[in-house]
């Protein structure tokens, strides 16, 4: 089982708040334990999660540093401006 939370959101965004989760259970996302979900992050985590979910270290992908193993980091692909008004 595969836990996500929003750590940091820079700027604005219209769907989540910091400590929203997404759990996935491969493959599917369990929806009475999940808060919100967004099509724009699920583009960016669905390429991650079931590499994520199957124990592969976050730092060999390139999603964390060496020293914090526990966590893998990933962004929204609707990142604001200039291309969206959701970030300022």
């Amino acid at each position: 089982m595969l836990e996500i939370v929003v750590c940091e959101i820079k700027g604005s965004c219209p769907v989540y708040k910091v400590g929203d989760r997404i759990i996935i259970d491969d493959p599917r996302i369990l929806l009475e334990k999940t808060d919100v979900l967004c099509t724009h992050a699920l583009s960016t985590l669905l390429h991650y999660s079931p590499i994520l979910e199957h124990n592969w270290f976050p730092a060999e992908l390139g999603l964390t540093r060496p020293d914090n193993q526990e966590h893998a980091y990933m962004q929204c692909v609707n990142h604001g401006e200039p291309y969206t008004r959701y970030n300022s």
